[in-house]
């Protein structure tokens, strides 16, 4: 059956530079596709659209078990040296017809959680970034 297929987050994992971020519960990339517009004649718009660049941003999202990716940052920052990151996401739901795992390089975080927390609740943070490209290192393909 096919929503048996149906991919689940729950099995979602992340490396930050080689290492299992084991804290994480959530990630998100997304390239944006950046187009230009054309003024054309005879198109009823009166304009085309130009295909320019992709801007790529995510945001990475845990609970916060330590200090040492948001120190690093800070560290980085305050030497006037913005740390980059590769960023490994994997997808392995063990129903799905297989593993999916994305590479994004040259992540630059845009924001660090320095303080956030609440009486009674687990302190969860999100860090949004930029990264410059990216790879499938495996795909899921359909199985026949």
């Amino acid at each position: 059956m096919i929503s048996e297929k149906a991919i689940s987050g729950t099995w979602g994992e992340a490396w930050v530079d080689g290492e299992k971020f084991g804290e994480v519960y959530g990630l998100q990339a997304n390239g944006d596709i950046v187009l230009e517009d054309v003024p054309m004649c005879g198109v009823a718009s009166g304009k085309g659209k130009k295909f320019t660049g992709v801007d790529y941003k995510g945001s990475i999202r845990f609970n916060k078990v330590n200090s040492k990716l948001v120190k690093k940052i800070s560290d980085g920052i305050k030497a006037r040296k913005i740390p980059y990151f590769t960023i490994v996401s994997k997808l392995a739901d063990p129903a799905a017809y297989g593993a999916e795992r994305v590479a994004l390089y040259n992540c630059i975080f845009t924001s660090i959680p320095l303080a956030d927390w609440e009486a009674s609740k687990l302190v969860q943070s999100e860090m949004p970034f930029v990264f410059e490209d990216h790879s499938f290192l495996d795909v899921i393909k359909e199985s026949k």
